[in-house]
């Protein structure tokens, strides 16, 4: 495993962060007891940074990483990095952005009750919320920090510019972008921000929500519950173009003995202004293989070859709280 840090924090993390989005109940095929089984894997696999939200279950996935985490919380604290994030209220069956002071404390103080800990290491804002105006929100994220409950604090699913408005208040330590072989917007403005500011960046969705793996194609059907189902990323002309790209980048993967998979997560980490990736994992078997891409080096001729097949792929989008 190879280990960074986190933008200009003193957080020395892995650049592997294991996710737990899996763990709330919007995929399927979920074990409880497999996946303890895949934190405990990433830990002896090197992993040290775990992330996770009160909105993946709404108590769900912390409660399971908890569980899984338990040796390290009550004993060993300072060797893992724990993050989460806030911001988002279920109402009825809809999921409404909601970063006002109040909600933010009330979805800390139970986080933090779930992890079983005093406090968080990276505390990040899981989407804007146009309805609460930015200084309210990061003064309340700043008071986490002075009482000791946050380390540090970090946004997620934020533009330049909503950067630049949270920064008219104080630092922004991290940022939790969408980032893939088949999602590139943020390249253009939002990493230059962040590598002039020092604000570190760990990348959600490296492999494409599933699509980087490999294991789907045009034929693919996902059961209802899983967001999966009703995505356009998973079907129509979109989806047959990213196969066939991930066919041709499957003989890229052959040349350098390693899967798909690994290519996908070693290309996002290839860019210098991505500190960590994140992968998600239901098994010890899956975590095993993304976590050895971390040592995958890709060097110059590797990632013009991987550019050019990119060159056919259908840029995608992602799941939001209103709609997958």
């Amino acid at each position: 495993m190879r280990y960074t840090h986190l933008g200009a924090t003193d957080l020395h993390v892995s650049k592997i962060c294991f996710g737990t989005w899996q763990f709330g109940g919007e995929w399927s095929g979920l074990d409880r007891d497999q996946a303890i089984a895949a934190v405990r894997r990433a830990r002896e696999l090197g992993i040290d940074f775990f992330d996770t939200a009160q909105a993946y279950g709404f108590g769900a996935a912390e409660t399971l990483l908890a569980e899984a985490l338990g040796p390290e919380i009550a004993t060993g604290r300072d060797g893992i990095v724990l993050a989460t994030k806030g911001g988002l209220r279920r109402e009825g069956g809809r999921l409404l952005r909601d970063a006002s002071p109040a909600w933010l404390r009330r979805g800390l103080e139970e986080s933090l009750e779930r992890l079983g800990t005093d406090h968080v290491d990276l505390y990040q804002l899981h989407w804007p919320d146009p309805a609460t105006p930015i200084p309210e929100t990061v003064r309340a994220l700043d008071g986490f920090v002075r009482e000791g409950l946050v380390h540090y604090v970090g946004v997620s699913n934020f533009d330049e510019d909503l950067m630049r408005a949270f920064e008219e208040v104080r630092p922004l330590d991290a940022l939790q972008p969408p980032y893939s072989m088949l999602r590139r917007g943020i390249e253009e403005r939002v990493l230059p921000y962040c590598r002039a500011r020092g604000i570190g960046v760990l990348a959600y969705g490296v492999l494409a929500h599933g699509l980087l793996t490999g294991r789907y194609g045009p034929e693919t059907r996902f059961p209802e519950g899983d967001w999966r189902h009703g995505s356009a990323i998973f079907r129509g002309e979109a989806l047959r173009r990213n196969v066939e790209v991930v066919d041709r980048l499957g003989r890229v993967a052959e040349g350098l003995s390693c899967t798909v998979a690994q290519l996908g997560v070693a290309w996002a980490l290839s860019n210098p202004d991505v500190d960590v990736a994140i992968v998600g994992a239901r098994t010890p078997e899956h975590i095993e293989g993304t976590a050895a891409a971390a040592e995958l080096l890709l060097d110059v001729d590797a990632l013009a070859e991987i550019d050019a097949i990119l060159e056919d792929a259908a840029a995608i989008g992602g799941p939001t709280p209103e709609a997958a």
